[in-house]
């Protein structure tokens, strides 16, 4: 399993807002484990701090607009872009404004401090949200749609129509390797129409936008005197108004920039669930809006899917198997119950058992309707337990571990023959004197069936 990470040190960018164009300056600081994004504003009295999930997304109209409690933090999509790819889970932000500074436009500064600083490993597991089945969300009005399929890695493509374009109609950017994300991500800039820039400076945005953080398209044809107003708005030489194109200072990184900004948003958006995610992401026409929405719902499927069941292979060959496991457990039949273990981590172990019909304990529970006993769960999971404690020492064939409390205990589906028990047993302190604190999962399937808090000790045999 991997660990999580955080940043080894600090390190500050400086730059003007895209909306406001006020001077800001904001610190990424290395923190502690299971911290997740925090956004802190330290002009404000209290300096308060907003937790930087979905949920807490208020406006989506040009960014993402983070709010708590009357506190707003608005562009902060592309430095979360940057964090979720290098595998940053936790880390606390102070800003000195009411956004984070535009920068160039792109992801690329955020990813050269980082990795300028370094990142270290912490001790805790990166908590992946598994995708199993395909999630979908659709905006019938806007024709967007957002897709996620299982997949054994993080990688999105991204489709962008703008049918009323005749500059950049469609354009399509793929990310087959997140780490790729520093070379074939980060440097693509977000993009505006000219036909947008009006109503925008008159709803009081863009007012640090330039040719230097942007790329401008002109694929719509509008008077000249119109079109030299925006020039001296944009503070650019007055330009040809029949001419379409692009209006940049600088040449287009790719011909598909726009699309690979795109994709740079949806990461963006979706480092805001709060987990990273393990699936292959589709995204049609995206924008803040649909990536906030599916992010939202996103959080709402992790949080009924809050354990979730570890992916079995039966082809891999298992981390101990039968024989090693009669080696180290004093169990023996009927009593030895764990049939293999999968994974094993320094804080966690997945083991299985398979649930036959000639179980004896099906002659008596009970005949006509053979049950498994939760007792005899909970003893599997106990067993499971006791080696994962095991792990923990040196030589662990000479040494036992014993039962001391079960608390919380539930089970919540009824196991048969045929059935195949996965378990999943994490500690949850570290060991102590030779004491685990212990919580089980039992799942056949997708669906969790017994769950327990235990309290084991570990002793050395005489």
């Amino acid at each position: 399993m991997l660990k999580q990470k955080t940043l080894k040190d600090s390190f500050s960018l400086r730059g003007k807002g895209l909306h406001t164009g006020l001077d800001l300056t904001v610190t990424f600081h290395p923190a502690t484990t299971n911290h997740g994004y925090k956004i802190q504003r330290t002009d404000l009295e209290g300096e308060p701090i907003i937790d930087a999930i979905a949920d807490n997304v208020l406006e989506t109209t040009r960014g993402t607009v983070l709010g708590k409690d009357n506190v707003r933090v608005s562009t902060i999509e592309h430095a979360m872009a940057a964090l979720y790819a290098l595998g940053i889970d936790n880390c606390l932000i102070r800003v000195n404004g009411p956004e984070f500074p535009i920068l160039d436009g792109s992801a690329q500064y955020y990813v050269q401090e980082v990795e300028r600083v370094g990142t270290e490993e912490q001790n805790a597991e990166k908590d992946f949200y598994i995708i199993k089945s395909k999630i979908e969300f659709r905006d019938e009005e806007t024709k967007s749609s957002i897709i996620v399929l299982p997949d054994d890695s993080f990688s999105l493509n991204v489709l962008i129509s703008y049918d009323e374009s005749s500059i950049i109609p469609n354009q399509f950017a793929t990310l087959e390797n997140i780490e790729k994300f520093r070379d074939e991500i980060a440097p693509s800039r977000t993009f505006v129409f000219v036909r947008e820039i009006e109503p925008l400076l008159s709803a009081g945005l863009i007012k640090g936008g330039d040719l230097d953080n942007a790329i401008v398209i002109y694929e719509r044809k509008i008077p000249q005197d119109k079109y030299d107003q925006l020039a001296d708005v944009m503070g650019v030489p007055h330009m040809d108004a029949s001419q379409m194109g692009y209006v940049n200072h600088k040449p287009l990184v790719w011909s598909n920039e726009c699309a690979r900004h795109k994709l740079l948003d949806v990461i963006g958006d979706l480092a805001l669930i709060g987990k990273p995610i393990m699936g292959r992401i589709i995204a049609t026409r995206p924008g803040h809006t649909i990536n906030n929405k599916f992010a939202r719902q996103m959080r709402k499927e992790i949080r009924l899917h809050d354990v979730q069941a570890p992916i079995y292979n039966c082809n891999e060959e298992p981390v101990l198997d039968v024989n090693r496991i009669r080696e180290l457990l004093p169990h023996r039949y009927p009593f030895q119950l764990v049939d293999k273990i999968i994974d094993i981590g320094s804080n966690y172990i997945v083991g299985i058992k398979n649930v036959t019909a000639n179980e004896p304990f099906f002659q008596g529970h009970f005949p006509q309707e053979p049950v498994m006993p939760g007792v005899l769960q909970v003893e599997v999971m106990a067993q499971i337990g006791g080696l994962l404690v095991l792990n923990s020492v040196e030589d662990p064939d000479r040494y036992s571990t014993y039962f001391m409390k079960i608390d919380t205990v539930k089970f919540r589906q009824k196991v048969v023959p045929g059935d195949t028990l996965i378990f999943r047993v994490e500690l949850l302190t570290p060991i102590r004197r030779g004491i685990a604190t212990m919580k089980g999962y039992a799942f056949v399937g997708e669906k969790l069936v017994c769950e327990a808090e235990f309290m084991a000790q570990v002793i050395k045999n005489k």
